[in-house]
């Protein structure tokens, strides 16, 4: 790459650590630069996995304090996403390119709808529970289980907005403040891009050179993202993922 090009992949980095730590969809800044740069697809996006990493733990430990009380939950949903990201892995490097590219806006679009809808079908459900004298399940249920296993497959293959994927489920099954539910979401998804970065530095070919630049932005921008999103109340939240969602739909449908 030349100095130029370097620094547009460091700041895209950074940008993608920002908005993954707040939202998701990083993916969807730094994956096409590097196709610009002449990488090709799976490289690419393999490359994208192992330096965005970094920049999840940063997500991580930004919003360490949200993440109190929350071990059993973690333990359990991340078990589905571990699994899920090591089969999506899997599917990259056996699969034919482009295998998942019809589902994935349908799966963000479905996503954004959970999260718009998110406030009333959690009333709604917390209402036929207490009709019923059911209790919330503490950590979502056996269906927020098999989702967020789904979501893990999908984040180990591509990744882009599986952070939309997993605050719209989690928003509709668990009733806990939104920020703590941020908090989760970052971890499930730094545990699905790690264990496919994992899978990706056995068997697939790496670009060095960008998984270093990506790296030391997106751990900037995950410092910057915990800041930023923290501050954000549920409604903007709401709304920025909406956003963030529109335009990672409009990228893969238009490029």
């Amino acid at each position: 790459m030349t100095p130029l090009e370097m620094l547009a992949v460091l700041v895209a980095g950074m940008a993608a650590g920002t908005i993954n730590t707040v939202v998701g969809s990083g993916t969807l800044i730094t994956f096409p630069v590097l196709l610009t740069f002449g990488l090709p697809p799976v490289t690419a996006n393999v490359s994208n996995t192992i330096g965005l990493v970094p920049g999840s733990i940063s997500g991580v430990i930004g919003y360490r304090r949200e993440l109190a009380g929350q071990g059993p939950r973690l333990a359990r949903l991340g078990v589905a996403s571990l699994l899920g990201g090591l089969v999506g892995a899997v599917l990259l490097l056996r699969l034919p390119e482009g295998a998942f590219a019809a589902i994935v806006p349908v799966l963000i679009i479905l996503a954004l709808i959970l999260v718009v809808v998110q406030p009333r079908l959690s009333r709604w459900v917390a209402r036929r529970r207490a009709e019923g004298g059911a209790a919330a399940p503490a950590h979502g249920g056996p269906v927020l289980l098999a989702a967020v296993a789904a979501t893990g497959v999908y984040g180990g293959y591509f990744g882009a907005a599986q952070g939309v994927l997993l605050m719209g489920l989690l928003g509709v099954f668990v009733d806990d403040d939104l920020q703590r539910l941020n908090a989760v979401k970052n971890v499930l998804a730094l545990i699905v891009n790690a264990v496919a970065a994992l899978f990706f530095l056995v068997v697939a070919e790496v670009s060095w050179e960008a998984v270093a630049l990506i790296a030391v932005g997106s751990i900037i921008g995950g410092q910057l993202g915990a800041k930023v999103g923290r501050r954000l109340p549920p409604a903007v939240l709401r709304g920025v993922i909406v956003v963030v969602g529109l335009i990672a739909v409009a990228r893969l449908l238009f490029g």
